[in-house]
């Protein structure tokens, strides 16, 4: 892992393609623009991360059979 130094209004750019740039410093939370070409997805890891926790724990939940699911069903 590259770890640089930035100060409010510097850049670190990627490539050709993709700018990172250090937007406010406020205490402990610092905010970074990213403008970089439509076709990359750029997600918060720990977003990510709930995400796939969430389809995991979905993938393993028990199916509801057809009997299950009758019982919900108003029946006219």
């Amino acid at each position: 892992m590259l770890v640089l130094t930035r100060k409010r209004d510097e850049e670190i750019l990627i490539g050709d393609d993709i700018i990172i740039s250090v937007v406010s410093i406020d205490g402990d939370r610092v905010r970074i623009g990213i403008d970089a070409p439509e076709e990359f997805t750029i997600l918060r890891a720990e977003l990510l991360d709930e995400t796939k926790a969430t389809n995991r724990q979905a993938a393993h939940a028990p199916s509801l059979t057809i009997d299950v699911l009758s019982k919900f069903i108003d029946k006219k």
